[in-house]
Order: structure tokens, then sequence, then C-alpha cells
């Protein structure tokens, strides 16, 4: 049979909250049919989110995940450490898993914040700035999960506070200082160099070196996933409480699902299977 006609390896990258994880209640079980779907097909699951490395390998275990994942908007990229799997080139062995480090430490984020925030004689809150019990406040997550959001890496989440100026004196601020902002579903995001997009690239390269068609599909819901869902063959936008318009010239090829959450990105993962192994 031509190569071009083999049923193609799907590798499915998706973020987490809004998108796989419900916007208010962080809870996935409306996507369940579509997860078990993929489990029964051996399909990897990519979870892509700012969470922290600690908080995806308790979502990662509780949905019954053994796949890489990335953390921290691309600036953390974890491999499952399976026995005589090959390291990937330049990731360091950390609590059962390879990481590779893609991100700028986290230290020199929360500095580079405070600089921000007197340069522009703006009231910004990082996680930095908060204890568990007000992260908890501002995301919803219980006190334990607000604990593992507080072990940051590669990314720091940030807000604006009253009396915050014209945003695109904050994005050159963090340029200069050879930074990037990225917007998520409640927060923005102070990072380096890196991205969802970069990471998912990297990904998508070691599948290949193991299978000879691959298929990418990419979930999202937020101008922070844009990056991710630019570098696939089947990117999903994923709606949420904002409108993008003209996203199609973005994103060429984009799919939008009807359904908010894991509601809308169960149907596109069964729409995706359905189109592509039927």
């Amino acid at each position: 049979m031509p190569e071009d006609r083999e049923t193609p390896f799907i590798v499915i990258f998706t973020d987490l909250d809004g998108t796989l994880l419900d916007h208010a209640s962080y809870n996935w079980r409306a996507a369940e049919p579509a997860l078990e779907h993929c489990k029964r097909l051996n399909i990897p699951i990519i979870l892509a989110s700012s969470k922290t490395r600690a908080e995806m390998g308790v979502l990662r275990n509780a949905m019954g995940l053994q796949y890489p994942f990335i953390s921290e908007n691309g600036g953390g990229l974890s491999f499952p450490a399976v026995n005589g799997e090959k390291a990937p080139p330049g990731a360091s062995l950390v609590e059962n898993m390879w990481q590779l480090s893609l991100g700028t430490p986290y230290g020199q984020l929360v500095s580079a914040l405070r600089e921000i925030r007197e340069e522009l004689g703006w009231s910004i809150r990082g996680f930095s700035d908060m204890q568990p019990e007000e992260i908890s406040h501002v995301t919803g997550l219980d006190l334990d999960a607000s604990r593992l959001a507080a072990e940051r890496e590669f990314d720091e989440p940030f807000f604006l506070e009253k009396g915050a100026g014209e945003k695109d004196l904050l994005y050159r601020a963090a340029r200069r200082r050879g930074l990037n902002i990225t917007q998520g579903g409640r927060f923005y995001h102070l990072h380096g160099d890196n991205d969802k997009g970069e990471a998912a690239k990297r990904l998508t390269s070691w599948y290949r070196e193991a299978h000879p068609r691959v298929l990418t599909a990419a979930f999202g819901d937020s101008p922070n996933d844009f990056g991710m869902l630019k570098q696939v063959e089947y990117p999903v936008l994923i709606r949420s409480f904002r409108d993008f318009p003209g996203i199609e010239a973005v994103i060429p090829g984009v799919r939008l699902s009807r359904e908010k959450g894991p509601k809308g990105w169960n149907t596109m993962v069964l729409n995706l299977l359905a189109e592509k192994l039927n």
C-alpha cells in the first residue's frame, strides 16, 4: 500500500483550562468519551498548558495519560522515562521523567516583572506576590492545587489591577528585557523565548523518528495557544467567552467548535478521528 494511503499516527496536542478542562470547574468529564476512544486507539494526548510540571503530573495521572507533556507555555517539555526509551538530546532526569528546559529561569522572570511594574508605575500582581490562599482565590483552585501552581520554573502569570494603561507599553517593556508576554484564559504570562508551538514542533519531530506518517492536531482556546495551532495540520479553536475576528487568516485551516470547553473538545476530537481514520 502506498505510504500516503496508510493510516496516520495521530498526535493530539491540547490546552487545558477552557479547552479540555471546564473554565470554571476544571472538570473534564464531558471529554471522557473522546479521551477513552483515543486511549483505545493508542493516540497520544499531549497536554500543553501554562500550568506547572507539578500540576500537570497530577492531572495527567488522574486522566490516565502516560504521554509526554508541555508545561508553562512551552518552558518545559517532559517525557516518560520508560525502560529502553532513548532520552531526548539535552534532557535531564527529573522525578522519573526526562525534562527539556526550554524557558527562562523563573527567578529572572520575577525580577523582570518587578522592574516592569516600577518602570510603568502600574499595579501588577504576579503569582510570586501571592500566597497559596490568594492563588486559590483568584483561580478557584483548592489550596493543595494552588501550592502546586506556585511551583513555577519558566512562566510568571500575572494580572493587571486598576490604573493600568496602554497594553503596548507593557509588551514593549517585556521585549526590552528579551522577554515575551502572552495572554491566556485567566492571566497574562511573562516568559522567555519559548511557546507551546516550539515545544509541539520538537515533540512532533520526536514522534516522526518512530512513525512513517504522523498527523498532528492541536486544540486551544486562547492567544497563548495560537503558536501551537499554527504548527499542526489540524488546528481547532475551542469556543470561549472571547471572539477572535479574522482568526482564519491568522491560523490557516482552523476549525471552530460550537460548544465550549470539554464538551466542544469531545465533539471536535471525535470529528477528527471520524475524518482521518475512516
